[in-house]
């Protein structure tokens, strides 16, 4: 998913400014596609000089309102309807740090893993008044937004679960490796000078 496409399927609901955006993001994307100010006004100059967007009012202190033009709309159902979304992210510090917990004592090992279980915990409080927000209301960008919420929700809690799970079964290993200094190559050998 592009900000291209984020930003044309938010100016598809109605006219907005680009704070407008940013707080539609704030509330409704940021859990699938997060934006910042300077992305999020630099692609609406983008859209704008390309035709997919128009500039239809203009206010104090440089604000300026933005619609999404037809050539816009053919442009965000060509990316719904003729394109595939790009793989999920293969790319995850968090997996590849616990990859080398072994590096680490358990108890280190196990603070990281219930770390990363909080944070799944935090994210679905965070995203569970989103839900009862969103519930009430029954526009399409609502009920669209709420099966993207779910998957938020969903996903955080199964990085809970398993950072959980994952927690338990470093408990039971036996003896704690992870802070043994291993050789370096080479290391104990004896050097031949002469």
């Amino acid at each position: 998913m592009s900000l291209r496409h984020a930003l044309l399927g938010l100016l598809s609901q109605g006219p907005a400014s680009g704070y407008d955006l940013l707080k539609t993001f704030d509330i409704s994307l940021a859990n699938v596609w997060p934006a910042t100010q300077s992305q999020v006004y630099a692609e609406l100059g983008r859209l704008a000089s390309t035709g997919l967007v128009e500039v239809t009012s203009e206010g104090p202190r440089g604000r300026k309102e933005y619609a999404v033009t037809e050539a816009g709309r053919a442009e965000l159902r060509r990316w719904l309807t003729e394109t595939d979304p790009g793989p999920l992210a293969r790319r995850s510090e968090m997996l590849l740090r616990v990859f080398f917990l072994g590096e680490v004592s358990h108890e280190q090992a196990g603070a990281y893993l219930r770390r990363q279980a909080e944070l799944g915990e935090e994210r679905i409080g965070k995203l569970a008044p989103l839900r009862e927000m969103i519930s009430a209301m029954d526009d399409g960008l609502s009920v669209y937004g709420r099966l993207a919420l779910e998957w938020g929700m969903r996903f955080s809690a199964m990085q809970r679960d398993w950072a959980l799970w994952a927690e338990q079964e470093i408990e039971r290993l036996p003896g704690d490796r992870g802070c043994e200094r291993r050789p370096e190559p080479g290391a104990g050998q004896e050097t031949d000078r002469t």
